[in-house]
């Protein structure tokens, strides 16, 4: 299956590959991308053919964050909120394969999957507040489930990247591997999975979905999730100047 934004192929033992396809803009979310993956998503947890979900991006990024620039036309099935938690959610096991950047809502898209193999070069940012906003409650949230809240405190305000040994040593990486050794490495981790049982594994994410703080029933509560805030100047200002390559006013 190929859309605009999404290839979603389903290879053999039941192993479906989902590829955010926006190189030329490092994959970055605009409106249609976030709806297509959280149907994809939907729709592969659905498959009982499925057993495992592989997430990977076209070309030198995993994900960009955020597409500034992106508009949306009709009316979206799925929100940054709800396509995160169908990827949170999804009873077969995900895994993440991570090179170059995986920013902001596509650190939060690696976050939600269960495994994340990434190259050397991978790193992971989360550059809210230089653009003069707040990253959501459900971001936070996530992040901090990912990172711990000390680590979060530092990479959330500072907007540093998280090098891939650093992800590592916090947690959010769950292997390092160099380029060429990373598909052995997949193949492996795959067939590692395919030996538990899909309804014992499906079984499994439900009961340990609210061990972290914060809880998922939290983050993905309608009344959080779809919580919505004016833009602010400062906003304003960190988009225009992330848009021209300059520094914002707000940098002394």
């Amino acid at each position: 299956m190929t859309n605009q934004t999404i290839i979603c192929a389903q290879g053999a033992r039941g192993v479906a590959t989902v590829t955010l396809n926006r190189p030329e803009r490092g994959n970055a979310m605009n409106p249609a991308l976030i709806d297509e993956l959280g149907a994809c998503m939907q729709e592969l947890g659905a498959d009982q053919a499925v057993r495992v979900i592989v997430l990977r991006g076209a070309g030198k990024h995993f994900c960009a964050g955020a597409d500034v620039g992106g508009r949306g036309e009709g009316e979206p099935r799925f929100t940054l909120a709800t396509m995160l938690e169908t990827i949170e959610r999804t009873p077969k096991p995900t895994i993440a394969i991570v090179q170059g950047a995986a920013a902001g809502g596509g650190m939060a898209v690696a976050a939600c999957c269960d495994i994340i193999l990434g190259t050397p070069e991978a790193f992971f940012t989360i550059p809210e507040a230089r653009l003069g906003m707040a990253p959501s409650v459900t971001l936070a949230g996530l992040f901090v489930r990912a990172i711990g809240l000390r680590a979060f405190r530092r990479y959330g305000f500072s907007g540093e990247r998280i090098v891939a040994q650093e992800a590592h040593r916090l947690g959010l990486l769950t292997e390092i591997a160099a380029a060429s050794e990373i598909e052995a490495r997949l193949d492996a981790l795959i067939d590692a999975l395919l030996h538990g049982a899909p309804g014992a594994l499906a079984t499994l994410k439900t009961r340990v979905a609210d061990f972290d703080a914060p809880p998922l029933s939290l983050l993905f509560d309608p009344a959080v999730r779809d919580a919505r805030t004016e833009r602010s100047p400062e906003a304003d200002e960190g988009i225009a100047a992330f848009k021209e390559k300059r520094k914002p006013n707000w940098y002394l």
